[in-house]
C-alpha cells in the first residue's frame, strides 16, 4: 500500500501525482521531481526566477505539489507559484533538520530529501498570505514590531552605560530633554560622555522611525475592516488589532481555540510518557508566533486594569488561588478567542458574552497547571 500524502490546503489525502522539491538561492534553484510512491523522475538546475521556474512545473502532470523551505524567498515564491500547481508548500526547515542532515549534503540531496519528507506528511506548513496586499500589510506590521525591539535595545545599551557609572535611569527619563541633560551631567568624564550622546542619537533615529511606521500602520489599519471592529475589544487598540489581523490572516485555518492559542504561545501542552506524571505547559518560544505572543499578553496587561469584563474575569481567577501570571494568560485567552470569534463571523464585541456559564468559571482551575 504506498504512502498517502495530505494536502495541506485541501486537507485530504492525494493517492496519486507528483512532487516538485525546490531548493532555492537567490542565484538558482535546484528541482526535484519525484512520483508518489519517491521515484526520482528527475533533477534540473534553474535561475530562481519565476517563468523558469513555472515552465518548469508546468511540464509535470497533474496534480502536482510544490514544497519548498521557509526562507526570505519563500512569501514570493508561494504566492507566484500558487497558479500553476494544485498547491504550494512552504514547510518549517528546522523540523525537518535531523532527517535533512542526516549523510551527505549538497543542492540535490536537499531537494530530494524535502520531496521525501512531503510524500511522508512530514512536513509542517508555514501559512503565507495570499494576496500581495495582504503580504505587504503584514511585513509593514512586522517592520514596525522589529523597530520597536531595536528601539528598545538602543535604550538598554544607553542605559546599561550609565549603571556602569552608578547613574540608574528609565526609558522615559531618555525622552526627556532635560532629564536627559541631567543624566549627561552625572558623567564626570567627558569621552564617556561623548559616548553616551553618540548612543541617545541612535536611540532618537530609532524612536522618531518607530513614531512614523506606527502613524504608517494605523493609517493602513483603518482600511480594514475587521481591525476597525477589533479595537472594541478592552486592551486591543489599532496597532494590536493590526498584528492580530495580518498574522493570523485567515481565521479558519486553526482548528480551533486551543489550536490559535498554542500559535499565540498562551495554550498549554500536554506531555507525558510511562509512569511519569503528565507535565502541562506553554509551548516553546521556537514553536509560536512571537509577535502574536507579546501583543496578546501585552493586551492582557492593559484590559486588567480597567472596567471591563475582561478585569472582573481576572479578579475572580486571583480570588479562586491563581498566580497573577497564570490569571492574565487566562485573559489573554479569553481575549484572544474574542477577537478569533469576531474574525470568523464579522460580529462586533459583546461585553455580555465574555465569560459566561460554569464552563468558563470552573476552566481557569483546570490550567492552574500552566507554569
Amino acid at each position: 500500500m504506498g504512502c498517502q500524502i495530505t494536502d495541506p490546503r485541501q486537507g485530504s489525502p492525494m493517492q496519486h501525482g507528483h512532487i516538485i522539491a525546490l531548493d532555492t538561492h537567490c542565484a538558482f534553484t535546484v528541482a526535484a521531481i519525484l512520483t508518489q510512491a519517491g521515484e526520482l523522475v528527475r533533477q534540473r538546475r534553474l535561475p530562481t526566477t519565476i517563468p523558469a521556474l513555472r515552465q518548469e512545473i508546468e511540464q509535470v502532470p497533474r496534480p502536482r505539489h510544490v514544497v519548498l523551505e521557509e526562507g526570505p524567498l519563500a512569501d514570493w515564491l508561494v504566492r507566484e507559484l500558487r497558479p500553476c500547481a494544485d498547491a504550494v508548500v512552504a514547510c518549517d526547515p528546522r523540523r525537518n533538520a535531523h532527517i535533512a542532515k542526516d549523510g551527505d549534503k549538497d543542492d540535490p540531496i536537499d531537494a530530494f530529501k524535502l520531496g521525501q519528507l512531503y510524500r511522508g506528511n512530514f512536513v509542517a506548513a508555514v501559512h503565507h498570505p495570499e494576496t500581495l496586499e495582504r503580504s505587504a500589510f503584514k511585513q509593514l506590521v512586522g517592520l514596525y514590531h522589529d523597530r520597536v525591539r531595536n528601539m528598545v535595545r538602543q535604550a538598554n545599551r544607553v542605559l546599561a552605560q550609565l549603571r556602569r557609572h552608578g547613574i540608574f535611569a528609565s526609558k522615559a527619563e531618555l525622552l526627556s530633554p532635560p532629564q536627559r541633560r541631567v543624566l549627561l551631567d552625572g558623567l564626570q568624564v567627558k569621552v564617556l560622555r561623548a559616548g553616551v550622546q553618540i548612543l541617545l542619537a541612535d536611540f532618537d533615529v530609532g524612536w522618531m522611525g518607530v513614531q512614523r511606521l506606527k502613524r504608517m500602520v494605523t493609517r493602513a489599519a483603518r482600511q480594514h475592516e475587521p481591525i476597525r471592529r477589533f479595537v472594541a475589544v478592552p486592551g486591543i487598540k489599532w496597532i494590536r488589532a493590526a498584528t492580530f489581523f495580518a498574522y493570523v490572516d485567515i481565521p479558519w485555518r486553526f482548528a480551533s481555540k486551543q489550536a490559535l492559542w498554542r500559535y499565540l504561545g498562551i495554550g498549554l501542552e500536554r506531555r507525558h510518557s510511562g509512569s511519569a506524571a503528565v507535565q502541562v505547559g506553554v509551548p516553546s518560544a521556537v514553536t509560536v508566533c512571537r509577535p502574536l505572543k507579546a501583543m496578546i499578553l501585552g493586551a492582557a496587561k492593559s484590559a486588567i486594569i480597567g472596567d471591563n469584563p475582561f478585569a472582573e474575569r481576572y479578579k475572580e481567577w486571583r480570588y479562586a488561588g491563581l498566580s497573577p501570571r497564570n490569571a492574565g494568560r487566562n485573559v489573554a485567552r479569553r481575549q484572544a478567542a474574542t477577537l478569533w470569534g469576531m474574525f470568523k463571523n464579522g460580529g462586533v464585541y459583546q461585553p455580555a458574552w465574555v465569560g459566561l456559564g460554569r464552563a468558563a468559571v470552573s476552566e481557569p482551575m483546570a490550567l492552574k497547571a500552566d507554569g
